[in-house]
């Protein structure tokens, strides 16, 4: 979704009018609201009832501390989904690719609009998170004693898993919006979108070989996105950490390459 110098006013028409119609649509507020209030408090109840009564008792405290991210992303799904599906939904798409011709330049404004949102409303959430990690973790039993030192982002485990878990919900986000511009259904397409993070796992707890089990987690979108999170034993995951964003980044450009397509394919 490049531009030319000739689509960069283009590009700018499409952004501001993107930009008008997410910040003035009260769902798409609320729902960036339940992305961060998801998240912290789903990471602050699995904070609250972890304990580690011993040295060495295996605790991950940087992801137990981003646990309410399998949760936030839904909302950021739905977010990803509704900012094209609504207009769909009602056919003011019509009217947006009557005003912007170029139809590259409407789903390249979208994605940099809905990127903007969920990278604040990511950043929030997973700060959120870690700051109640921090107070919460010293009393359950992960101390500096037990070999846990406090929770901080000088820490480049803790960094990578912070700033990998915000890239993830942009990335889930961003598939939404692919997904909805290639079938043009907002039920459709966050049915297929949260299939596909939640089955795929599914599927692979329930097979009986051990390498197909670490084969469909090294392709699932959320297992190989959330990889990302770990800090300890990195090297038994069936898939690196940032090699496992990179597995989500390719099913986020692939649905919106396929979103592009269909765009420029079918009529409005």
């Amino acid at each position: 979704m490049t531009s030319s110098p000739s689509d960069r006013p283009v590009l700018r028409l499409a952004l501001a009018a993107e930009w008008t119609k997410f910040r003035t649509d009260a769902t798409q507020a609320r729902l960036l609201l339940g992305l961060v209030l998801l998240t912290v408090a789903v990471g602050a109840a699995t904070v609250a009832t972890t304990t580690c009564p011993a040295p060495g008792c295996g605790v991950d405290a940087p992801r137990t501390a981003l646990t309410g991210v399998l949760v936030g992303q839904v909302a950021a799904v739905v977010l990803g989904v509704l900012t094209a599906g609504n207009e769909y939904h009602t056919g003011m798409i019509r009217t947006t690719l009557a005003a912007v011709p170029r139809r590259s330049a409407v789903l390249a404004a979208k994605a940099l609009v809905l990127s903007a949102a969920v990278l604040v409303a990511g950043a929030l959430a997973v700060a959120g998170s870690l700051l109640a990690a921090r107070l919460l973790l010293p009393g359950n039993g992960p101390t500096p004693a037990h070999g846990y030192p406090a929770l901080s982002l000088a820490d480049g485990p803790t960094l990578r898993a912070a700033a990998g878990s915000v890239l993830y919900l942009l990335l889930v986000a961003l598939l939404g919006l692919g997904a909805v511009t290639a079938t043009r259904s907002s039920a459709a397409a966050t049915g297929a979108v949260l299939g596909l993070l939640f089955v795929l796992p599914a599927l692979a707890a329930v097979v009986a070989d051990p390498d197909w089990q670490r084969h469909l987690r090294q392709v699932a979108p959320m297992p190989a996105g959330l990889a990302v999170q770990a800090t300890l034993d990195t090297a038994r995951l069936p898939i690196g950490p940032w090699a496992g964003l990179g597995v989500l980044a390719l099913w986020a450009a692939a649905a919106l390459a396929l979103g592009r397509t269909v765009l420029h394919a079918r009529d409005a």
